[in-house]
């Protein structure tokens, strides 16, 4: 039985990406209202998705709702929800609070970077009210899940590394991350300080990023629907249990400044783990960078080549990693199928580097996690050097 002949499962999966891409004409450039396109030939394309669909067939499983996920949900709320109770009602002394608020920073990041992040793309479950749970992670860890799905699911997936559409790579004047942005005199230190400025990633996003997207309506150019109805009701419920969490419960028992120590630090703990993740699987030398083009004229390449020449791989062979960071370390079997549940991408990344392989496609991928920071702590170094 082929792909072709028997309905599967998986076909909402295989066609989040051309969803992704059809659902991002919502947004225009405030200023050009251009839209940007891709060229539509997509063999290879097809092929890929065709070979995916034809694997879970062969093997009776399912692209979401997967038991194991459902296990490492439990695991990993229950290590957030133990090291929060401890460290705000038991912890007694100052190395049983930095010990739990290590914990308590790591689960916080097991959950952003698996648990929402699956929920928040769909491909935790075929359950919606599911997805709509588990997406709801990104709020208690006081991220707004609904501005998440609009730049990350929208923008990043959609155009990645292009510049001036996706918003992952314009992180303000202090980043220099692509060729094509402006360089500064200050940009060759930043191979230095932002590696510490990431450990400020989401305190950034409590009580900065959120708020300024919600009141100005727009991402960077991108205007956003403002949320309504049962959207605006998640965000403000989302802000109010965490800021709950973080501070008014906290605060009740502990000194103000032991608090806001804890909080610094187990929000550092999960920015330097988000950061680190993400920008190792797009701003480093094996990744390129595209320029938005003129005149509404379409991308070089079809949407699934411009991912794989815009993402990186890493880590193939490291269970405990792939497993805690929610299989991001194959962020390239992520891009091409974001609607497929993270614990199949192991099982999917041989046969994407197959088909590349056979349509002479560059698939990008580095030994270990740390050979990935390295690169990109070398790319942030390049883009600080004068041209």
């Amino acid at each position: 039985m082929t792909a072709n002949t028997k309905p599967n499962p998986t076909l909402d999966s295989r066609n989040s990406a051309e969803n992704l891409v059809s659902q991002s004409s919502q947004f225009s450039l405030a200023n050009q209202h251009l839209k940007v396109k891709y060229d539509r030939t997509n063999d290879f394309h097809q092929e890929l998705k065709h070979r995916v669909d034809n694997y879970f067939i062969t093997t009776g499983r399912s692209p979401k709702d997967a038991p194991r996920m459902y296990l490492k949900t439990l695991i990993i709320f229950s290590w957030f929800l133990i090291s929060w109770v401890l460290l705000v009602f038991v912890a007694q002394t100052w190395w049983q609070a930095t010990i739990l608020n290590l914990s308590l920073g790591m689960a916080m990041a097991g959950i952003g970077l698996s648990i929402q992040h699956d929920g928040n793309h769909k491909s935790y479950s075929d359950n919606t009210i599911i997805n709509q749970i588990c997406g709801f992670g990104a709020d208690i860890l006081g991220v707004s899940s609904y501005l998440w799905k609009q730049q990350h699911n929208l923008l990043h997936h959609s155009y990645t590394n292009v510049c001036g559409v996706d918003h992952d790579i314009n992180m303000g004047a202090l980043c220099r991350l692509a060729p094509q942005q402006k360089r500064y005199w200050f940009h060759r230190f930043q191979y230095i300080y932002l590696p510490v400025l990431y450990s400020l990633l989401v305190v950034a996003w409590h009580f900065y990023r959120d708020f300024k997207d919600l009141l100005l309506g727009s991402i960077g150019e991108y205007k956003i629907p403002r949320p309504k109805g049962k959207d605006l009701v998640v965000v403000i419920v989302g802000k109010l249990t965490f800021f709950t969490l973080a501070f008014v419960i906290p605060c009740y028992f502990h000194p103000t400044w032991q608090v806001l120590v804890a909080y610094f630090g187990a929000s550092a703990i999960a920015g330097l783990w988000l950061s680190f993740v993400f920008q190792t699987a797009h701003c480093m030398p094996e990744a390129k960078f595209i320029s938005l083009p003129e005149n509404s004229q379409p991308l070089a390449n079809n949407w699934a080549v411009h991912q794989l020449e815009t993402t990186v791989d890493f880590a193939p062979n490291n269970a405990l990693l792939t497993w805690y960071i929610g299989g991001l370390n194959y962020q390239v079997e992520h891009h091409l199928f974001p609607g497929i549940c993270h614990v199949h991408y192991p099982a999917i990344a041989p046969i994407v580097e197959a088909t590349c392989k056979e349509y002479g496609v560059k698939y990008n991928v580095l030994p270990s996690f740390t050979a990935a920071i390295k690169s990109h702590i070398h790319w942030l170094w390049l883009m600080g050097q004068p041209e």
